[in-house]
């Protein structure tokens, strides 16, 4: 049975600022050299539906259509979610994050509830750490990334994810008491020493899960 591997997310799942393409790009390499190697068996097809500037909302809206153009019979679908960066973000007019907590769990939940139908190997993958270059942001005036919500909203996915069954990667956490500037490009995008290390984190937990 061969495996399709969807992943939602932003610019950092896309896989701005890293030269190799960011961790996707960078899991999709390992996927691709493990199947020529073993003289084509497929280990897994990989997606990489990372959309610049999407909070969960606009997962939700696209979810379905994306998945669904991209099954196939007797094929096993895993569907990783990069979600949240954007929620977080601090609104000075608002004074508040964009999203709130309690939406955010919501949207998080109704996610999950949707992936269940095409899947039974749901992964949620939490963020690195983001540092004073954002705060505010340079390109988004009114606006900034701050690590208090961003650890808020990491419980959140924790606690979801727990709650409905599904895999859960923690990153915020496991970087925070670390020297976690040098991995991003920006204050928010991970650099290519960055992608390296969320790339190994999450090829690893794979892995060790035999999800791949």
């Amino acid at each position: 049975m061969d495996k399709h591997i969807l992943v939602f997310g932003t610019s950092i799942t896309y896989g701005a600022w890293d030269s190799e393409g960011g961790w996707v790009a960078r899991l999709r390499k390992f996927l691709d050299k493990k199947t020529i190697s073993s003289n084509y068996k497929n280990y897994g097809l990989i997606y990489n539906l990372g959309v610049d500037g999407d909070k969960t909302e606009d997962v939700l809206k696209r979810f379905e259509p994306e998945t669904k153009a991209r099954l196939e019979p007797g094929n096993e679908t895993i569907v990783i979610f990069h979600v949240g960066i954007n929620d977080i973000i601090f609104n000075d007019k608002l004074n508040s994050t964009e999203v709130s907590p309690e939406q955010f769990g919501k949207n998080l939940k109704l996610l999950l509830d949707k992936a269940k139908i095409y899947s039974k190997k749901i992964i949620l993958v939490s963020y690195m750490p983001v540092d004073k270059r954002v705060d505010p942001i340079p390109w988004s005036p009114g606006r900034s990334y701050k690590n208090e919500f961003l650890g808020e909203f990491d419980k959140i996915m924790a606690s979801v994810s727990k709650n409905e069954g599904a895999h859960f990667i923690e990153v915020f956490k496991k970087f925070i008491d670390s020297d976690y500037s040098s991995l991003l490009a920006d204050g928010v995008h991970m650099n290519d020493k960055g992608h390296k290390k969320l790339y190994e984190l999450v090829r690893d937990y794979l892995l060790r899960e035999k999800i791949i």
